[in-house]
């Protein structure tokens, strides 16, 4: 069985779908004249800004929930295994990987509220099945069905519980030699309260953990870092070399080609960051905006803070540190490399960031799974998801780890074909709206200044009227 799926996700990760997948966000890049780097800082910018607009939660709650469900697993065991698989080049195709897909997060994030709607309960509800259907029209239903199947299998088989699951009962298991069946079902107990709340619920533990989280994380891997940073220099050469030729088999490293470093690469940046997987627009519709632009640039910076950062220090972590040369492999890969630092302490503190990653993780893709669900079926049946998606929650910690990756990758594969078929097919809508934006905000910026400027001469004018008065009154 294991291996059958191995040869249909060796088919569907295939050359065509790779070169769609980053094809999408170089096109995208090109189109919008390197967007994701000039307009990096003001999308930082707009996170902060109070909304007052149409939506259920604010836009740092939905980048909150957005992070939620990609800060998780990928970023610590995700990278452990693509560099394990496809080598240290591995890391440099992430890397290229999130840079493109930056592009393709922020199409998928102004769609999300160019053409977002309401459910039967007055919820906002949008997503790749919405813009499919409101975007391109109702002849295209099927494909927006496709995802929607598709999005709950990844919610119930993929990224959303069984990834999460399986990587919390093993990495507590390793540390505190708790049986997996307990941690599945204390587990499963928490999310239940969780989900059973609703978006707000989840948004509330989203904006309290997940910076907190990701704060004391990257402080953690780059005290790692700094302990070795005499390393760093070689680590990121082996990283660039590696990346375009073979790595020799090396201890217990059984060897990469080029092929499977961007294969492993670039599967494990979208696992990851969810770039063109089209999950992020589900909950980017949440926000209060009217902006779609605005929301697209917030959404774009999730990528960035995931893979750019987070994946980065993890992969660094695990290269300079030297254990990716070893027998280990998954988290105990990583927890090995925080323990070299951290002695004893390193696999108890991993342990302690992996649950609360995976934990939100599962809420964000219960929220994805839960609107596509909806979409599917309607609101009436939303009961029965949750009841379903518990369960998942539970069975997650008794399948093994090796067909757990395998099911996420194949179901991501499924998820992502329909969501970047319609953002090339919305493309223009995309660079119209964009450019109609940057048009408004600079010209917005000229009348400010040109105003700022004329207020000044206009004091000075007075000033020196009056100096003239007083003059001729002397």
């Amino acid at each position: 069985m294991l291996n059958l799926l191995k040869e249909l996700d060796a088919l569907v990760w295939g050359p065509p779908l790779l070169i769609l997948l980053v094809g999408t966000g170089i096109y995208l890049t090109l189109r919008l004249g390197l967007l994701q780097i000039l307009r990096l800082p003001k999308a930082f910018q707009l996170i902060f800004i109070k909304d007052k607009a149409h939506g259920d939660i604010s836009s740092f709650a939905a980048l909150c929930t957005a992070l939620a469900a990609t800060v998780g697993t990928g970023n610590i065991i995700g990278v452990a295994t693509a560099i394990k698989v496809g080598g240290p080049g591995a890391l440099f195709w992430m890397w290229v990987a999130a840079f493109f897909g930056m592009a393709t997060k922020y199409a998928e994030g102004l769609l999300a509220i160019k053409y977002r709607t309401k459910d039967d309960h007055g919820a906002v509800a949008g997503g790749p099945m919405h813009y499919i259907l409101l975007g391109m029209g109702e002849k295209w239903r099927p494909l927006a069905i496709f995802f929607a199947v598709a999005g709950v299998l990844v919610a119930l088989l993929g990224i959303g519980t069984f990834t999460q699951v399986n990587s919390i009962t093993e990495s507590v298991q390793n540390t505190a030699s708790i049986d997996p069946t307990i941690t599945a079902l204390v587990l499963s107990i928490f999310v239940g309260i969780a989900v059973f709340g609703g978006l707000k619920s989840i948004s509330k533990v989203s904006t309290t953990v997940v910076p907190f989280m990701a704060i004391v994380y990257i402080l953690g891997t780059l005290t790692v870092i700094f302990f070795n940073i005499d390393k760093v220099p070689a680590t990121l050469s082996l990283v660039l070399t590696s990346a375009f030729s073979p790595i020799a088999a090396v201890g217990g490293f059984a060897g990469a080609s080029v092929r499977m470093a961007i294969q492993n690469g670039v599967a494990r940046g979208v696992f990851s960051n969810e770039s063109g997987l089209g999950s992020a627009p589900i909950a980017a519709a949440a926000a209060k905006t009217n902006e779609p632009v605005e929301q697209g640039l917030i959404s774009m910076t999730g990528t960035f803070i995931d893979t750019l950062i987070i994946c980065t220090l993890t992969g660094l972590t695990i290269l300079v540190t030297g254990v990716w040369n070893g027998n280990l492999d998954g988290v105990a890969l990583t927890q090995s490399a925080f323990s070299t630092v951290f002695s004893f302490f390193g696999p108890a503190l991993l342990t302690i960031f992996l649950v609360l990653f995976a934990f939100t993780t599962i809420l964000g893709w219960n929220y994805y799974g839960e609107r596509c669900f909806e979409f599917l079926f309607g609101v009436r049946f939303i009961w029965l998801y949750r009841v379903v998606f518990v369960l998942m929650v539970l069975l997650g910690g008794f399948i093994e780890l090796d067909m757990v990756w395998v099911i996420a990758d194949i179901v991501n594969a499924l998820m992502a074909l329909p969501n970047l078929i319609v953002i090339l097919a919305l493309s223009p809508v995309v660079i119209a709206e964009t450019k109609k934006y940057f048009a408004t905000y600079a010209n917005h910026t000229f009348c400010v200044i040109f105003c700022f400027h004329k207020k000044i001469l206009s004091t000075q004018l007075k000033i020196y009227i009056i100096q003239v008065e007083n003059s001729v009154i002397d």
